[in-house]
């Protein structure tokens, strides 16, 4: 089994300041990066800033402001924002760094040596918004004004010398990848869409702009800015430190094990970017996953229609792992989700308040108070007690089956059920009532334990600063987190203290 795993987010345009959109791509990244380092991987988890086009270059200039010092003031609050979602990103990228700029600028001399790229002559509709080219057939007329049908963003007409890339060149390769590799492209329902589209046809690209001037310089071309997404997708090699193929990162971590990006931006990284590798004789990475959006009310955020949610606004009213909590069990991956404050006070309250925050305090408070404070000794499992021990070690591959598949429904639903079966357990059992028994009382005190390690070990990936809290029950750390020891339910050692520990959740009271 490979045991590296290299995981990307999307890297963000920062025109604007970060929204909940933002923060989902990279808490849901951050929860895979987590769950793989447990489970015994070697994880670079990569994010940054994309911060070249005529987008950027409008935005600084409507502030007055030089466009390289707009980029750092706009890229810093992406990289505070890393911190503030408790991120484990081992990089974070800005497109306007030198090691970008000299990658970009070999794939372009690559792709020209290899004759996938020509000059001619580009007429047609440009979205700024997008900074993507469309067709006739992409574009709408709404309010007299010309917009693009997916995004609904402004396009305008743009008339230039352009240099291409042969994407029609690549239509049949891509379409066999495709199909030789069937998980590629996920969801089912994405994977779909992109195969229409290449099916459709492919028309060459233009990957170079004359009407303005921040961006890469293409090589020995005063007058050209290579095209901002040919530029911004080498982001996932450039972090490699490619085009040295023979540094320790590349050949460690390339091909990507997953590309995790929104689904308006598919067509960017399940055709495009897979065309450039091939034309460059690269491998292609190993999956993309395009997920949904986190929509304002019924309408995808966007700072033109001034419905943006503030992450930082609800971490200040709720904190942190409520929010990734929330953000995981709530959006069904792979489709589009809402924010409901009613849905995430109910999470807090029933989930991480009475079910997990109340067990840990109840048979934490149980053992300190009759067990002297430590982990019993002389234990007898039953039947009933090895069933729920074991349902860890039984679906131990099938867990890690589900996070391969990205079934992340899957996973915060075990953790649910077993949360359910770990409070029932202790409620039908009544060790209160079994002072008489010493044996029978420490076996479901034992039995009670073992499961909360395990479950503080399950909820480590999605809400990392509370499991930790809770972990310190058994005085465990963050190195002591390792996957693989749900299946030992002999892990605890009799004898050792049981800690006391605070509230991990405030219930939110009805105002």
């Amino acid at each position: 089994m490979d045991k590296n795993y290299y995981i990307t987010t999307p890297i963000y345009y920062p025109s604007a300041e970060p929204h909940m959109g933002h923060a989902y791509s990279s808490i849901v990244a951050d929860f895979f990066a987590r769950f793989k380092r447990i489970d015994g991987h070697k994880v670079f988890f990569l994010t940054g800033t994309d911060e070249h086009g005529l987008k950027i270059q409008r935005a600084a200039e409507n502030k007055g402001v030089n466009t390289l010092d707009f980029c750092d003031e706009i890229s810093k609050t992406f990289r505070d924002l890393s911190k503030t979602l408790n991120l484990t990103n081992t990089d974070f990228i800005r497109t306007t760094e030198k090691r970008h700029k000299l990658s970009v600028q070999h794939l372009w001399n690559e792709l020209k040596k290899n004759d996938d790229i020509y000059l001619s002559k580009y007429s047609g509709w440009y979205s700024v918004s997008d900074e993507a080219f469309y067709g006739e057939d992409e574009i709408e007329e709404i309010d007299k004004k010309k917009r693009a049908k997916i995004s609904k963003s402004n396009v305008e007409w743009v008339d230039e010398e352009s240099f291409f890339f042969r994407l029609s060149k690549w239509e049949k390769p891509l379409l066999d990848f495709y199909k030789k590799n069937p998980d590629f492209i996920a969801p089912l329902s994405r994977k779909n869409e992109v195969i229409s589209f290449v099916e459709s046809g492919l028309k060459d690209l233009s990957v170079s702009r004359k009407s303005f001037s921040w961006g890469i310089q293409v090589p020995n071309e005063r007058n050209h800015i290579i095209y901002v997404w040919l530029d911004a997708l080498t982001n996932y090699l450039s972090a490699l430190n490619y085009p040295n193929t023979n540094d320790k990162l590349f050949k460690d971590f390339w091909p990507a094990s997953i590309h995790m990006i929104g689904k308006d931006i598919l067509r960017f990284h399940a055709v495009y970017w897979p065309a450039f590798l091939m034309a460059a004789k690269i491998e292609l990475p190993k999956k993309v996953f395009g997920h949904g959006w986190i929509l304002s009310g019924d309408e995808k955020m966007s700072k033109s229609k001034g419905n943006i949610l503030k992450p930082l606004e609800i971490i200040n009213e709720y904190g942190l792992d409520p929010l990734r909590y929330y953000l995981i069990k709530e959006v069904s991956f792979g489709n589009d989700g809402n924010i409901s404050q009613e849905r995430l006070e109910d999470c807090i309250n029933s989930d991480l308040a009475n079910n997990f925050g109340n067990l840990c305090q109840r048979v934490s408070a149980f053992v300190i108070k009759n067990c002297k404070s430590e982990i019993p000794d002389k234990v007898n499992f039953l039947d009933k007690d090895l069933e729920l021990l074991d349902n860890y070690k039984n679906n131990l591959n099938n867990i890690r089956e589900k996070i391969d598949d990205q079934d992340i429904n899957f996973y915060i639903n075990y953790i649910v059920n077993s949360l359910f079966a770990a409070n029932k357990y202790f409620n039908d059992e009544e060790p209160w009532s079994k002072k008489d028994d010493p044996i029978r009382l420490n076996t479901i005190i034992y039995v009670s334990l073992e499961i909360i390690r395990k479950i503080c070990f399950l909820l480590y990936p999605i809400i990392p600063s509370s499991s930790l809290k809770a972990l310190k029950i058994f005085g465990l750390n963050e190195k002591d987190i390792i996957f693989s020891t749900l299946e030992n339910h002999n892990y605890l050692i009799a004898g050792n203290k049981i800690n006391k520990i605070d509230i991990l959740f405030k219930k939110i009271e009805a105002k």
